[in-house]
């Protein structure tokens, strides 16, 4: 095997394939993506190495803590859709037990007594009661209707943002986002 034939088999090893902006300029030595070129050094790990002691290489000595900065450039819109359903039905459950327990409480305070009151004081009849327009079937009628609304449209609308994000992403790259460990 020529030197020829043996540089482009080693080049080509796991499936890297060296380009001529990887080629160094003095001789033509191909390189896979991501290596050094002959004379240079890297830190091994990459930019972000970090010595034994955890901290980060090339960082004062009392510095533990680490940054690493990623890009959020694609959400699943399938994963958003389960996830938002399963929350949004929370949500609704939590509105029906709200609705009622408010009911309850009113009721007990005597609320609706005294509305009764205020409303035949001031029409001078005395056949009125609140609780047939308001009584606790129909708030929690009212909850459940407004709980399954709640759940479509929050579902439909996480969908949709999920979507148009992967949309915007795509023509700005992306929520950059910097983590530290502390």
């Amino acid at each position: 095997m020529s030197a020829s034939e043996a540089r482009t088999q080693q080049s080509t090893a796991g499936g890297a394939r060296a380009t001529s902006a990887e080629r160094s300029a003095d001789g033509g030595e191909q390189r896979r993506p991501g290596e050094a070129r002959t004379g240079q050094q890297r830190p091994a790990g990459g930019a972000g190495a970090t010595t034994a002691e955890g901290r980060r290489a090339g960082a004062p000595a009392g510095s533990t803590q680490r940054r690493v900065r990623l890009s959020v450039s694609r959400i699943d819109p399938w994963s958003v859709l389960k996830l938002s359903f399963l929350l949004s039905v929370v949500i609704g459950i939590a509105v029906v037990v709200a609705a009622a327990a408010l009911w309850t409480v009113l009721d007990a305070v005597g609320v609706y007594d005294s509305v009764n009151n205020v409303i035949s004081d001031f029409t001078g009849t005395g056949g009125v009661d609140v609780t047939t327009y308001v009584g606790f079937s129909q708030v929690v009628s009212a909850a459940t209707v407004l709980a399954v609304v709640d759940v479509v449209l929050l579902t439909a609308l996480a969908t949709l943002g999920a979507v148009v994000y992967n949309v915007a992403s795509a023509l700005v790259g992306g929520l950059r986002v910097t983590l530290t460990d502390d």
